[in-house]
């Protein structure tokens, strides 16, 4: 679904616009370099969502350890059973 967006600027942004369009710029048109625009913000809020979330599992994998104990299967299992059997 396509969506139409009326944008109005003046002054230095339709200027700076005006030189990113046309012949002389490195798009053909302000809705090209609009939608440019929006895809590197986009890829910037997601860059930035990733590298909150690795962040966030750096954090978690280099937390102290010490209440950590190996689980033990067999101990496990045989505590399931005693309750089933219960």
């Amino acid at each position: 679904m396509a969506t139409t967006l009326n944008v109005r600027v003046n002054g230095p942004l339709e200027e700076f616009i005006a030189e990113n369009i046309g012949q002389d710029g490195l798009y053909e048109n302000a809705s090209e370099y609009v939608r440019h625009l929006i895809r590197q913000d986009k890829e910037r809020v997601e860059q930035a969502r990733f590298e909150e979330l690795k962040a966030e599992l750096q954090r978690a994998f280099s937390a102290p350890d010490s209440d950590a104990r190996p689980f033990d299967r067999d101990a496990f299992l045989e505590r399931a059973r005693k309750r089933w059997q219960a």
